[in-house]
């Protein structure tokens, strides 16, 4: 485009003529001061807006809003494509580690009032949901002792971790991952404190009271649950040990469908259950923060979460990130929860002590 200048004469306001430069295309078209704003125009506002954005921190503040009310309310986020929503749950606990990544943020772009959202807004939704888990509730009463371990099938040291699992005192044992191999060692091991005891497939019960009743429970095609009443003194205890199928992190989201699955029909065995006491104890790899968990944590409680100190992390064993070990109680009251020193399984055993009331009449 080439250009020319002509003078043009406008009156200025003290009434002295005023001169105006306007410009003139090659096609003929006035580009004078007031001219539409073109190309370069939009993408240097648009720039002058992001650098707005970026020094004052809004985007450091929005993530910081986001982070808080995706723990205040992740019941209520959508169910993601594979099971996504399911996962994000399991991990929320570790959902505080945003807070310094979101406050170093805002402090490199130099926004105090973001770094002030991003430390105060998501601190205070993860305290009201998890600051109650921080907290000591155990007590030292209780009638009934009872502690689950997934013992880890290729455990290269049975006799290590009967001898860690006997200091615990458990008047109820639970076992998991079980194997033809390994089972008789166990059972050998305990038979001297446990007088009763059933186990089939992968899954076993030790007591120091009688049991009755024992079976298994039908959620795989092969034994990962079971079922006994426990005659214990003070009333009747219907116990259950279960080893739901493992979950995998993988291109297809989180395959926790056989996981699902299993626990439905577990589920739907405790449901129909005629004794009012009841435990469900084992590997159920998953969370009690999880959705998926809800046919169980609808109707039982946890026992860490009732009566214990902190989180109560089993897995890995060597750096707990997740507790997927689990002591669910319904009608029963729980008195205290801890996790046991780890063994030579890749999972950390898991204790309650609990009360019992009188049982009523069947």
């Amino acid at each position: 485009m080439t250009a020319t200048t002509r003078p043009d004469l406008a009156a200025a306001p003290d009434g002295t003529a005023a001169q105006i430069i306007s410009s003139t295309g090659a096609d003929g078209t006035a580009v004078g001061p007031d001219h539409a704003p073109g190309a370069s125009d939009r993408a240097a506002d648009a720039g002058s807006r992001l650098r707005w954005w970026r020094r004052r921190g809004a985007a450091v503040t929005g993530c910081s809003v986001l982070v808080a009310g995706s723990v205040a309310g992740h019941g209520l986020l959508p169910r993601l494509p594979g099971r996504l929503s399911s996962l994000a749950e399991t991990l929320m606990p570790w959902s505080a580690l945003a807070v310094p990544v979101l406050v170093a943020a805002a402090l490199l772009r130099r926004a105090p009032v973001a770094a002030a959202v991003a430390l105060v807004v998501p601190a205070a939704a993860w305290l009201a949901v998890f600051g109650g888990a921080l907290a000591d509730k155990t007590s030292p009463s209780g009638d009934l002792t009872l502690v689950s371990h997934n013992v880890n099938q290729a455990n290269p040291d049975p006799g290590g971790t009967v001898r860690s699992l006997l200091a615990a005192g458990a008047d109820v044992l639970a076992l998991e991952e079980l194997s033809p191999a390994t089972a008789p060692a166990y059972e050998k091991a305990l038979a001297e404190a446990y007088p009763y005891h059933f186990y089939q497939g992968t899954v076993g019960l030790w007591s120091v009271h009688p049991l009755r009743d024992a079976r298994a429970v039908p959620i795989m095609p092969w034994t990962r649950a079971m079922r006994a009443t426990v005659d214990a003194p003070g009333g009747r205890l219907a116990v259950y040990v279960a080893h739901l199928p493992s979950v995998r992190v993988g291109p297809a989201g989180f395959t926790a469908g056989a996981r699902d699955e299993a626990l439905g029909l577990l589920a739907a065995e405790v449901r129909a259950e005629p004794v009012r006491r009841v435990v469900v104890m084992g590997d159920l790899n998953g969370s009690t923060d999880d959705r998926a968990l809800r046919p169980l944590t609808d109707r039982l409680v946890s026992a860490q979460a009732a009566a214990g100190a902190g989180f109560g992390f089993t897995w890995p064993a060597r750096l707990p990130a997740v507790r997927i070990d689990q002591i669910l109680l319904g009608g029963v009251r729980a008195a205290s929860a801890w996790t046991l020193p780890a063994t030579a399984s890749d999972h950390l055993p898991v204790a309650a002590r609990i009360h019992l009331s009188p049982d009523p009449a069947p």
